[in-house]
């Protein structure tokens, strides 16, 4: 059963730190592109940053300078650190992830369960 977990988020006060992190796990061939997504209350599911499996990296310009996504492919873990965070990130933050469940196989969109993150006083 492939799967991806998800862990870390949590209430944090303005200009704190969060470190969430998404393993994936089960029977996986290969994983490619990984990414962070966030959903505001009424708002759509945004990118928020993504890299690949080479390690480029990408990220929405409101998190520039304060975000940074990495990946440990031995672990097939993907984390966000979170810092100088602000009450415009509070947000459910969902892992996504492409994965190759077998040599011949095409990959496969899979999404976490979502973390909440919450900046607030």
């Amino acid at each position: 059963h492939v799967q991806l977990v998800e862990s870390g988020g949590g209430l944090v006060q303005p200009g704190g730190s969060l470190r969430l992190s998404c393993t994936a796990s089960g029977i996986i061939f290969s994983i490619n592109n990984m990414a962070w997504y966030r959903q505001a209350p009424g708002k759509q599911r945004d990118l928020v940053a993504s890299v690949s499996s080479g390690g480029g990296t990408n990220y929405v310009d409101s998190v520039k300078g304060r975000f940074t996504i990495s990946r440990d492919n031995a672990k097939n873990t993907v984390y966000l650190q979170m810092n100088s965070l602000k009450p415009e990130d509070t947000a459910v933050y969902y892992c996504n992830a492409d994965l190759r469940l077998t040599r011949i196989s095409r990959d496969f969109e899979y999404w976490g369960q979502g973390t909440q993150v919450t900046v607030s006083a």
